[in-house]
């Protein structure tokens, strides 16, 4: 570890606010290329275990969202690569060695997942039930050693590891350390359970709405319950791995742990603030549970929380309150998902089916966006909270800042590009799910699986999933 790197130091606003505008896009996307795979595999693995047409339609129809998403997921993420590069000269030409290693292994880990999306595609018409099956698995395993790559770059910037810097230069570096610095598992882990949640919930959010509107047929209720059982799955590990994650950050960055917490000045007892804006050196508007936050970093009341008194003004992080608030609507939307899915799991543990009153219905059609809006203030709590730092405690952010003038500029057009590709990501399966609603002769002939069940019906009506002999249908 060398020392703290300063150069000339710039206004670093305009480059965070670009990177910032394009990872908070992008992180989407990312999501449905970590997750959407193994929800289109779980609805084919049903309708090749079961014979259910139903199955197999969603998942074929589901696979040709899955290209679309894909194809501008990798438009955005090559924006992000050139930013890199572009916006923090800084940080690349003293750290590049470091943290180009993630990126590169991970854009092996997009090239399978691209090629294998390809075979998946076109192998529907060509290739035996279980063939097909199994080449969608590349596209789940690369999704997932892609995200552990990139979310690696990103730890290693938390936790530096690996590496000797000397004269401002990185002269040595152990791969491994880098890559598996002290934060990979604990953001790994977190960011690979929200991919989860926000796909999950995001598809069964639409399906939902179908369910809200009187389409109660088997193609809507196993179309909602695939991906809302997956994502219901991950909710309760991705709280606790919340839990688990928030102690690692209160001793290995306890300075973001403080603004996470309202925590000023070194304390024991220290209170866990619910709300509230941070103004002078006072809380209002805000609600505290005396001794809360100690009791949660160290199971005692009498725990030492290290405040950001603890580092001269300028190592604090900035918008203590943008922190804050954005760690407390994070934790409060994992509870609330947590709790979705636990009242859907209760219902079905007693009743033995879905649950499908409105109670139940219009937040989870909700449920989704919640899952959008969670991890986005977690990345807010992860890139806001370390700052000032671009390397923790080694490099500034405004140390790492091009010179350039003229980013401002870059920034609206990279806004109007995304502004086009969310046009495009939602604009393009709405069309595609207008069109088979229609039913129309030639769109059924394209959706028709060779080794799948004749359908009972024509479109999504077929098969309609009875109640159990004596229950009547929960309304």
């Amino acid at each position: 570890m060398g020392a703290v790197t300063h150069v000339l130091a710039v206004n670093p606003i305009p480059a965070r606010s670009q990177m910032g505008s394009s990872l908070g896009f992008h992180i989407i996307l990312a999501c449905f290329g970590i997750a959407f795979a193994a929800v289109t595999m779980t609805a084919e693995w049903i309708g090749i275990k079961r014979g259910d047409a139903a199955a197999l339609l969603l998942a074929r129809r589901w696979s040709k969202v899955m290209a679309v998403l894909v194809a501008v997921g990798a438009v955005s993420g090559t924006v992000l690569s050139y930013e890199m590069g572009l916006l923090w000269p800084g940080l690349m030409g003293r750290f590049g060695a470091a943290v180009d290693l993630p990126f590169s292994v991970e854009g092996i880990f997009f090239f399978l997942e691209a090629i294998f999306v390809g075979v998946y595609l076109y192998g529907w018409q060509r290739l035996s039930p279980w063939a097909h099956w199994w080449s969608g698995m590349p596209i789940v395993v690369s999704g997932l050693l892609g995200a552990l790559s990139v979310v690696a770059a990103n730890s290693w910037m938390n936790s530096p590891a690996g590496y000797t810097l000397r004269h401002g230069k990185i002269t040595s570096i152990d791969p491994v350390s880098v890559f598996f610095n002290a934060s990979t598992p604990y953001e790994t882990a977190h960011m690979v359970l929200a991919a989860y949640m926000v796909t999950g919930f995001l598809v069964a959010g639409v399906y939902a709405v179908g369910l809200l509107r009187g389409r109660r047929d088997r193609y809507h209720r196993l179309g909602f319950a695939v991906p809302f059982t997956i994502a219901g799955m991950a909710a309760p590990l991705q709280v606790m791995m919340g839990d688990i994650i928030a102690r690692f950050i209160a001793h290995n960055q306890p300075v973001k742990f403080a603004a996470m917490e309202y925590v000023s000045a070194t304390t024991r007892d220290a209170p866990e603030w619910l709300g509230g804006i941070f103004i002078n050196g006072h809380v209002y508007l805000g609600a505290a549970i005396p001794a809360f936050d100690s009791i949660l970093v160290g199971f005692s009341p009498h725990t030492r929380v290290i405040g950001w008194d603890s580092v001269p003004p300028a190592q604090r992080p900035p918008l203590v309150t943008l922190i804050h608030l954005s760690f407390d609507l994070m934790v409060g939307l994992g509870f609330f998902l947590f709790a979705l899915a636990a009242w859907q799991a209760w219902w079905w543990w007693f009743r033995r089916r879905l649950l499908m009153t409105a109670w139940f219905l219009v937040p989870a059609a909700l449920s989704g966006v919640a899952a959008v809006a969670a991890m986005e203030a977690g990345w807010i709590v992860t890139e806001v909270g370390r700052q000032p730092w671009i390397v923790y405690r080694v490099l500034l952010v405004s140390n790492a800042v091009t010179p350039a003038t003229g980013v401002t500029v870059t920034l609206g057009a990279i806004l109007a590009l995304y502004a086009i590709l969310t046009v495009v990501s939602i604009g393009v399966p709405m069309i595609m799910s207008r069109r088979w609603r229609q039913g129309t002769p030639a769109e059924e002939a394209a959706e028709k699986v060779p080794y799948g069940p004749p359908q009972a019906t024509p479109g999504p009506a077929a098969r309609p999933l009875a109640p159990p002999a004596g229950r009547p249908e929960a309304r």
